[in-house]
């Protein structure tokens, strides 16, 4: 049987991961300027050395659950999806193209049952905010949102300021009652 399908240059090369990623994309900053090796002194307590199976890496998780607080994912299935197909996600965790992917329900126990009750959440999301702000790259002084314009039947002249608040809580708890569903 002869192969039918031509042998070319281009078939025979290799991609990059790195040169598929965009040189401006947000998640390029966050890496440049983001130290996340705090994370496993931080949780080093709650894994036990010699018991059951490799534990998923708690930086991969903490990563994952930053790319769904920044890009808006509300939902740890759904967030896997992203990162299996989005090359920028695989990139910023440190994944190839090939490479598996946490299953969501042992991303969601690891997250519900590990690190819940510990506190940990809140020290590492401080930390990310803390040297976010030592770098300039975010400063708590704007607020930029997505949405949906519609037509109104409001006076444009009249506007009232409001602030809002969102917190790492918030994204918790959507995150569980997502599980929940």
């Amino acid at each position: 049987m002869l192969n039918t399908r031509p042998q070319t240059q281009s078939s025979m090369e290799f991609v990059c991961i790195d040169e598929l990623v965009p040189s401006d994309h947000l998640l390029r900053k966050v890496d440049k300027h983001i130290d996340f090796s705090f994370i496993h002194d931080l949780v080093k307590d709650l894994y036990c050395a010699d018991n059951g199976r490799p534990a998923l890496d708690p930086t991969l998780l903490f990563k994952m659950l930053l790319v769904g607080y920044l890009f808006g994912v509300r939902s740890e299935r759904q967030l896997v999806r992203e990162v299996q197909v989005n090359v920028a996600y695989r990139w910023f965790l440190g994944l190839n193209l090939t490479d598996k992917i946490p299953d969501a329900s042992t991303f969601s126990q690891n997250r519900r049952r590990r690190f819940n009750e510990s506190g940990v959440y809140q020290q590492i999301f401080d930390e990310i905010v803390l040297q976010a702000i030592s770098k300039r790259l975010v400063s708590g002084k704007h607020l930029f949102t997505d949405s949906t314009h519609l037509k109104a039947n409001a006076n444009k002249h009249k506007k009232t300021k409001v602030q809002v608040a969102a917190s790492r809580q918030d994204y918790m708890d959507a995150l569980d009652s997502a599980v929940e569903a």
